[in-house]
């Protein structure tokens, strides 16, 4: 993503907020400048704003975050867009409801929640009154807790911080993996993180993974992967491209444990492998010798 700021002058005092984002961000015309408002990914002193004719005064800063939201969403602009864009979205699964929580198995292509670039097309806005506790990536597929109420929300929210949580995923690596398992603790940001790893299957060229991480920082298990010498396949930012790429990144979180923030009851959730995966997998256990 690229943040593009700037602060309203004298001169262009009382102009429409599309016509000065095409004049101050480079490589982005008008008709694009009211889509990046539309998907809410322009801020004026720190609000999103979403009318692309609204004026400008003189000292206002203004904000636009261009970056992979703006390349996905439809040209066009307006409740038909929107709608359309809905029925695009890739299905979902409601995994257990109750009045404290939501437990949801996302599709990869589904954002977890808002995020600068855009409100639109993400999990937590089509649950609706959720609070987001944690996300996972775009094109990681997987199981997620939301919390439906404020009590639930801190609950959980101290449950994370201590990392009194099991989350497991399943990840197909480049490479042979030495060893049957490995402890790799590496700071993620300067800031503590720690992955379990264990050999589950090996592969052409390739190993099937089972990582529980103990911490959970952003991209965790992508980075520690790659910082190894074994990126996850598919992955678009720490990887690289082979002969056997994935339909997309092969991450995919296949269980979530907890307390129930309400009951304090342990819950325990499953999801298997994705049909995208397992196809792509099993193509590439036939070309095995």
């Amino acid at each position: 993503m690229a943040r593009h700021a700037f602060t309203v002058t004298d001169d262009d005092a009382g102009e429409r907020l599309d016509k000065l984002l095409a004049a101050r961000v480079p490589e982005l015309s008008r008709r694009q400048a009211r889509v990046l408002i539309d998907i809410g990914g322009v801020f004026v002193d720190g609000a999103r704003v979403k009318v692309a004719s609204r004026t400008l005064r003189s000292g206002q800063n203004v904000v636009a975050n261009v970056g992979g939201a703006l390349a996905r969403a439809t040209k066009e602009v307006g409740r038909e867009a929107r709608a359309r864009d809905d029925a695009e979205l890739p299905p979902l699964a409601i995994v257990h409801r109750d009045r404290d929580i939501i437990v949801v198995d996302k599709p990869a292509g589904l954002l977890t929640a808002p995020t600068p670039e855009s409100d639109r097309n993400n999990l937590a806005a089509m649950l609706g009154d959720v609070f987001v506790v944690h996300r996972i990536d775009l094109q990681t597929s997987g199981l997620l807790v939301f919390a439906r109420n404020g009590r639930a929300n801190y609950t959980l929210s101290e449950v994370f911080r201590r990392h009194a949580i099991h989350r497991e995923y399943a990840a197909v690596v480049a490479g042979t993996f030495e060893g049957e398992a490995r402890t790799i603790e590496r700071p993620v940001r300067k800031k503590r993180a720690v992955t379990h790893v264990a050999v589950e299957q090996r592969l052409p060229a390739a190993t099937v993974l089972g990582c529980c991480i103990e911490t959970g920082r952003t991209h965790q298990i992508r980075i520690h992967c790659a910082e190894i010498g074994h990126p996850v396949l598919g992955d678009p930012a720490y990887g690289r491209r082979t002969d056997n790429d994935p339909p997309r990144m092969a991450l995919h979180a296949r269980a979530l444990g907890f307390d129930h923030p309400r009951t304090g009851e342990p819950m325990r959730f499953d999801s298997p492998l994705p049909p995208d995966l397992t196809g792509w997998l099993e193509s590439m256990r036939k070309s095995q010798p």
